[in-house]
């Protein structure tokens, strides 16, 4: 099943305190940037971030999914009813990810 741009749509506006969130259409699903750097997506209608420890310290009993057969296991966020608890998530986790590769 592939992700609703209306379900898009619905995150991205949750996110909207934070800037310089983008987003990459991907076979159905959605890949979510900050500052450049993959911080999480939008896999059937549901909010996936990645596995880092600053995550799992905000959200200690969120559930460990795959978004997709094959790749690795995200965290599903579901407090998305929060702005303020999705702006400090997603500020949290930005110094744990990788930096953009050069072309």
């Amino acid at each position: 099943m592939a992700s609703t741009k209306e379900y898009l749509s619905f995150i991205l506006e949750q996110l909207s305190l934070l800037e310089d969130i983008a987003y990459k259409a991907m076979m159905g699903e959605y890949i979510l940037y900050f500052h450049g750097r993959i911080f999480g997506g939008i896999y059937d209608d549901r909010f996936l971030v990645k596995n880092v420890k600053s995550a799992r310290t905000l959200m200690p009993d969120a559930v460990l999914e795959l978004p997709y057969e094959g790749a690795k296991k995200m965290l599903l966020v579901d407090n998305v009813e929060d702005k303020e608890f999705l702006m400090q998530l997603v500020q949290a986790m930005e110094d744990e990810l990788p930096l953009p590769k050069k072309r």
